[in-house]
């Protein structure tokens, strides 16, 4: 999606250790034109797939995932990093590490919003190495459904997760690729979206 190329070499921000800063855009400030026509592309990219919900992981996926339901007309369930309170005893968990918060988290999401047989696109803010992707599909498959396919509003190519998913026979969709960056220079993979 050249719209998101545009956008992250206009207002994001590389910072050491791999970190791309699109909070202006994208998970910290939101730009809600912008994620409506990144949902819109998601929606045209998976046009004609049997899609009963969207999975995303909290918080900066819900935006993106919000965006993408309101175009397939589906609902999002997202999985929360902390058990609270409010939250049913009867869960499916999965232990996913966060690149941006280089920590291990235990994700949760409630059982009675997943359904076996159900069919459920994945969508998130950034793929880096695929952890929260391989959890969530996990938290799928213990639901007994079926993962459709992810597709991600950012994905460092350079970090692997994308292709290895892919060479898992896993349909990955992302609006930008980046190959290469570093604090000058931002170089995206061809992408024919």
């Amino acid at each position: 999606m050249k719209e998101m190329e545009e956008k992250i070499l206009k207002e994001g921000k590389v910072f050491p250790g791999n970190i791309l800063k699109v909070g202006n855009f994208l998970n910290h400030r939101l730009d809600t034109d912008f994620l409506m026509e990144v949902g819109k592309e998601i929606a045209r990219l998976f046009e004609g797939e049997k899609i009963d919900k969207i999975v995303t992981i909290e918080t900066s996926g819900v935006a993106v995932a919000f965006a993408a339901a309101a175009h397939l007309h589906v609902p999002v369930v997202y999985a929360k990093k902390h058990r609270s309170s409010n939250l049913s005893p009867d869960v499916y968990t999965a232990v996913v590490y966060s690149f941006t918060h280089n920590r291990d988290y235990t994700v949760y999401i409630s059982k009675e919003f997943l359904s076996e047989g159900e069919r459920i696109l994945i969508v998130d803010d950034f793929l880096a190495m695929g952890n929260a992707l391989n959890g969530l599909m996990d938290i799928i498959a213990q639901a007994n459904a079926t993962t459709v396919g992810i597709a991600t509003a950012i994905e460092k190519g350079f970090q692997g997760g994308g292709d290895k998913l892919r060479a898992k026979g896993i349909r990955v969709e992302s609006m930008a690729i980046i190959d290469s960056m570093t604090d000058e220079t931002i170089v995206f993979r061809a992408n024919d979206h």
